[in-house]
């Protein structure tokens, strides 16, 4: 068998230090905790920004830039993953529906991937969502997915698509069928999100029958399905996510210490099952990143 990507996501937007008060939110912390995760032996880390101040999520370039520009010059092998995914939701007014109220941050595709263009990282999520997620409507129309991925490809960035449901698996076959999305793929299946994927094996089965042809793949369950949804994805054939985006917890009523806590848990249950992590090198060369790796 392959060898298992294991991907940590290590903050995300939703949970805060209320949750969990180990939650990375500074770009000190976040970069230090993508740097654990890979020494407990994540290959990709995926990576959110805060407002160090409050925690809660941002967009701003200078945040992703420090992250980034400590990753990079840590010594580590680790393969970075920016999201692409802030910049989409919109919340309709009480009033006047037709009128954003307050939490949106609906922006443009050109705005949402600023920091991917600057940045260069060697992977970025393209979300293919759109639903209500997170108490808002997160759009993400074809139009503005195109422009995203054009942006992406000619950054020499490789997007992983984010599916929630199989809605988001059929615009993916349209946009292979019209060359907006070029192989070699990868994607990512989110369970646990209301109104999307449930996390289940059937609906992960259902996922991954309707993915395009030799595409790579992982997946992961929100919540308290984490880990029992890692170990699914593995079964079936897939690579694995873990962090405290997806799960604050170690186990029921235990809190995660920290990100690599997490992985290394992740990392027990693939070898349990008997599987083998991938290395940062692996992991590169299965996903067509080796001869565009950025330094």
């Amino acid at each position: 068998m392959k060898p298992t990507i294991l991907t940590c996501a290590v903050t995300g937007t939703f949970p805060t230090r209320a949750h969990n008060p180990a939650l990375p939110v500074t770009p000190a912390e976040i970069a230090d905790a993508c740097i654990g995760a890979a020494k407990a032996g994540a290959a990709i880390c995926h990576i959110h920004v805060r407002e160090p101040s409050t925690g809660l999520p941002s967009m701003k370039l200078e945040y992703y830039r420090d992250v980034v520009q400590r990753i990079r010059t840590s010594g580590t092998d680790l393969i970075i993953n920016l999201t692409a995914g802030p910049g989409g939701r919109f919340m309709p007014s009480d009033d006047n529906p037709a009128i954003a109220g307050p939490g949106t941050n609906f922006v443009s595709p050109e705005i949402r991937t600023q920091h991917i263009v600057e940045l260069k990282p060697e992977i970025c999520t393209l979300d293919l969502n759109t639903n209500w997620f997170g108490g808002g409507a997160v759009i993400n129309s074809p139009r503005n997915v195109k422009i995203m991925a054009e942006r992406m490809y000619a950054a020499g960035v490789k997007p992983e698509m984010e599916v929630f449901d199989s809605g988001d698996l059929v615009l993916a076959a349209d946009l292979v069928a019209d060359g907006t999305l070029k192989q070699p793929l990868l994607f990512q299946i989110v369970t646990g999100i209301k109104y999307g994927f449930p996390s289940t094996p059937e609906a992960m089965m259902l996922a991954r029958s309707m993915l395009p042809k030799g595409c790579e793949w992982a997946a992961f369950g929100a919540g308290r399905h984490a880990f029992t949804m890692l170990a699914q994805a593995y079964i079936l054939g897939g690579h694995c996510r873990i962090g405290m985006e997806d799960t604050v917890h170690l186990a029921k009523g235990t809190p995660a210490p920290d990100n690599a806590a997490l992985v290394s848990k992740a990392a027990g249950i693939i070898t349990a099952l008997g599987g083998r992590i991938a290395t940062p090198s692996e992991a590169r060369d299965m996903l067509g990143l080796a001869k565009n790796r950025k330094t």
